[in-house]
């Protein structure tokens, strides 16, 4: 069942209109749920309604749990840690049919489970999840929080289960998640707590906790994450498996004393989301079949460059998911490894124990790989076995931490590697960077001056029959005028020309000059200006992201 099919059936029962339809799409989109949850969030209509033309669409019965009574005998016939652990309610017995209920059809494959424990036919049935909640409490004596894999609440004891300390820490998780954050700060001060999110790339406050919940507060995370809680003196790296709204979020948590106490920086990966197409991430007309060519060929180094926190994984993925078919075999070395890719052999970096990007590097080419994902270049050693695979007919993708794309070259030269290997191996390089998308919902024409349109390279000619945007403001967005991000890319394939150049070791400014003056390559500015002129963003933040030239 599509969202389109949800909407239609919505609309054919009265309990929405065309008007607050398109409220709810953008609600449920900025907020990556579903129809009827948002419906129900914004007020829309009432919570039961909604979910019982839901069942309707998907094919299951509806039950309304309300304030009724379940009797033990069929509370029974399921065992409590199953549905906890499930998050289900066996509600009436029907013709030696157990009907179970839960509030999420997305979540039916539990069905096997429960056919299995219950030892006879069970049916699914759909609940508003507010009653179920209450009706699941009642049964059960328990609230299920969705948290840390491994802490739920028979884990961590009932009474732990419902401390206010963690009850914090998974709102906090909870709601960086429906803000669409990509990052949770918690920073102390002398007297406060700050919490902060990223969201869309942009550092916003969302809460100053008193001094004294600092201690308990930092202690739970390094539980959630497996790190030593008496540890305060030296940085420690964690990971936290949590578990929202039926997805998996894997949490990468980086721990670092400060003056103050420690202050931890949690990265929120959602497996589901995290996974984009090359158009998804900005890629469109000219530029897309010229890095679908580059991808394709057979060998040699294709290196994509930027900042921390500039997409560069998320566009190798979607590289590697352009090529993978049976006949292809892929292997990658990755720190951590981020996604898991079906049909894609990936490997763990773990430096404890020497399993080094060198070492995995050197191991694979002895497994026979047609296309090779090295995370990143580091050091020299990875360096020249890269470049090596490269020049015995391997296709190599890794990435630098370089500002551009002409930098790369320079970069590799300075960390060792000779010239004349650097000039044969390398195929191109991409530079990018990531870019607040306008909210199509409340963007609005912008009238801009000769000077900012001069500043991201274009001339009133240039703008001539193109509408240039800026941001406005609304729900959707949480009023910032933006939703969501899409990359800005600088992509440069080596001629014999630039080989020449960087065999003679010349300057990273005459590559760049050359590259751009013969076609081989569009600056990150340029790129940014054309998705002004599209519509796509507005020049401030082109600006922002990219120095005017």
């Amino acid at each position: 069942m599509t969202d389109e099919q949800l909407a239609e059936r919505l609309l054919a029962a009265g309990i929405l209109d065309a008007g607050s339809l398109e409220q709810v799409r953008s609600y449920a989109k900025s907020r990556r749920t579903h129809l009827c949850a948002a419906a129900a969030q914004l007020g829309i209509a009432p919570e039961a309604d909604l979910w019982r033309v839901w069942a309707q669409c998907v094919g299951m019965p509806f039950v309304d749990p309300g304030d009724r009574t379940i009797g033990d005998d069929i509370v029974g016939r399921v065992p409590k840690a199953i549905a906890i652990e499930h998050r289900v309610l066996p509600v009436v017995v029907k013709n030696d049919v157990l009907y179970v209920a839960l509030d999420d059809p997305g979540r039916s494959y539990v069905l096997d489970d429960l056919m299995f424990v219950a030892g006879g036919e069970v049916k699914l049935a759909l609940a508003p999840p507010t009653n179920f909640a209450r009706a699941h409490e009642r049964a059960f004596g328990e609230k299920k929080v969705d948290g840390a894999r491994g802490q739920s609440a028979k884990a961590l004891g009932e009474e732990d289960a419902d401390a206010p300390i963690i009850r914090l820490v998974h709102k906090t998780i909870e709601e960086a998640l429906v803000a669409r954050a990509s990052d949770i700060h918690v920073e102390p001060f002398e007297s406060s707590v700050r919490v902060r999110y990223r969201v869309d790339g942009v550092l916003r406050s969302v809460a100053a906790h008193p001094k004294n919940l600092q201690g308990p507060l930092i202690s739970r995370l390094k539980i959630m994450a497996s790190l030593d809680i008496a540890e305060k003196r030296k940085p420690q790296d964690g990971r936290i498996q949590f578990r929202a709204g039926g997805r998996d979020i894997d949490i990468r948590t980086a721990v670092l004393p400060g003056n103050h106490g420690e202050t931890i920086v949690m990265r929120l990966l959602d497996k589901e989301a995290g996974l984009k197409s090359l158009t998804a991430l900005g890629f469109a007309g000219d530029e897309y079949d010229h890095f679908q060519r580059l991808i394709q060929r057979p060998n040699g180094i294709f290196l994509v460059t930027g900042p921390t926190g500039s997409g560069k994984t998320t566009t190798l993925y979607a590289a590697l998911r352009e090529l993978n078919r049976p006949d292809v075999k892929i292997i990658t070395a990755e720190d951590p490894v981020e996604y898991n890719l079906p049909g894609i052999n990936q490997c763990q970096v773990r430096s404890q124990i020497g399993l080094t990007f060198a070492r995995i590097l050197r191991a694979m080419l002895r497994q026979a790989p047609n296309v090779i994902l090295v995370g990143e270049i580091r050091d020299p050693e990875t360096a020249e076995i890269a470049i090596q695979a490269a020049l015995t007919g391997h296709l190599v993708f890794s990435t630098l931490h370089t500002n551009d794309a002409p930098s790369a070259l320079a970069r590799l030269v300075d960390m060792g590697v000779k010239p004349f290997l650097v000039a044969a191996s390398i195929q191109a390089v991409l530079a990018q960077r990531l870019i607040r998308v306008l909210c199509p919902s409340c963007k609005r024409p912008h009238d801009a001056a000769e000077s900012e349109l001069r500043q991201i390279g274009l001339s009133p000619d240039d703008a001539a029959g193109s509408t240039v945007f800026g941001p406005g403001g609304c729900e959707a967005c949480g009023h910032s005028g933006y939703l969501g991000r899409k990359g800005i890319f600088e992509l440069m394939q080596l001629d014999d020309e630039m080989r020449e150049m960087t065999f003679r070791r010349e300057p990273t400014m005459r590559i760049r000059s050359y590259a751009e003056s013969s076609g081989a390559m569009r600056s990150l500015r340029s790129d940014g200006a054309r998705k002004v002129l599209d519509g796509t963003t507005s020049i401030e933040e082109v600006l922002r992201v990219v120095a005017a030239e």
